[in-house]
């Protein structure tokens, strides 16, 4: 994978725009966003622990249309730890981003986000390179951390050994599927092999464990109470796609997200959990094609 070199350390990322050479890993400075006869670009950002992959499906109904951006972010399945030193703070992660759509010149940018929260962050801090906002199923308001999954990580991480000892509840099959786990964030199930990717730098690398760890022990519960408030300010597009079968991020979060944004639509994906773009990528995949061109 082509990567990049951040303030926080190394950042790993698929883009399928010719203008990063995948052989060497660089950026050739030749696709700048959507400059003169370019096409649009849409960056899909992943949740808690994993990454780009969970967004294959739907880069491949993109990709003839759009160029799609998809960075790995420091949220557990990483496979490039980042610096001791390095913010991993869920406004650290969301300035990374930020700093990540710098680095690479990306302008105009559709901003997709699903399962965490972090591009709620950008809107009146840092997002001069947000054209149309995208929030399917996330974390959101006073729904965090979400559901029992997120708070059953979230009390792991402040018990010492407890996140390393629940971690290896993803090495068995039938518990990863459990409504309590992975399971309930699908409605249609997920191949375990994908599970093993995910969940392989943790299991595998202590930095890895480090960084996540150090992002759930900076949970602040208001969080995205206080996003919210920036959120009423965001003037541009906003589609908020929620899974219409998703448990863990309750509708009535996504619609009140959509009624505070003053340009905010709500949609629900059918045959979805929270994993949109994995349960149902080709309705979510319509749904982005609508909401940008009807912008364009």
């Amino acid at each position: 994978m082509p990567e990049i070199e951040l303030s926080a350390g190394t950042i790993e990322y698929t883009d399928t725009d010719t203008g990063t050479d995948t052989d060497t890993g660089t950026d050739t400075g030749t696709g700048t966003g959507t400059g003169d006869g370019a096409r649009e670009t849409v960056v899909l950002v992943h949740g808690l622990a994993f990454d780009e992959s969970v967004w294959d499906a739907l880069v491949a109904e993109l990709r003839e249309d759009f160029r799609v951006v998809v960075p790995v972010l420091p949220l557990g399945s990483h496979r490039r730890p980042m610096r001791p030193s390095a913010d991993l703070s869920a406004q650290g992660v969301a300035d990374l981003l930020a700093e990540f759509l710098e680095r690479l010149d990306l302008r105009a940018v559709t901003l997709v986000q699903n399962d965490a929260g972090t591009a709620q962050l950008l809107p009146g801090v840092r997002d001069e390179r947000i054209a149309r906002l995208v929030l399917t199923s996330c974390e959101a308001l006073d729904n965090y951390p979400p559901g029992i999954q997120g708070r059953t990580l979230l009390a792991a991480s402040r018990v010492p050994g407890g996140l390393f000892l629940l971690l290896q509840s993803f090495r068995v099959p039938f518990l990863v599927s459990m409504r309590s786990s992975l399971g309930g964030m699908t409605a249609h199930g997920i191949p375990y092999e994908r599970v093993r990717r995910w969940y392989r730098p943790l299991l595998t690398d202590r930095s890895v464990r480090r960084d996540l760890a150090r992002f759930l022990r900076s949970t602040r519960k208001d969080t995205y109470l206080r996003a919210a408030e920036r959120l009423r300010h965001f003037d541009r597009p906003a589609l908020v796609a929620w899974g219409a079968e998703d448990r863990m991020m309750p509708h009535r979060t996504g619609r009140r997200l959509a009624e505070l944004l003053p340009r905010g639509r709500y949609v629900e994906i059918p045959e979805a959990g929270t994993l949109v773009p994995m349960d149902n990528p080709t309705a979510l995949a319509q749904e982005l094609r609508r909401f940008i061109e009807e912008d364009a």
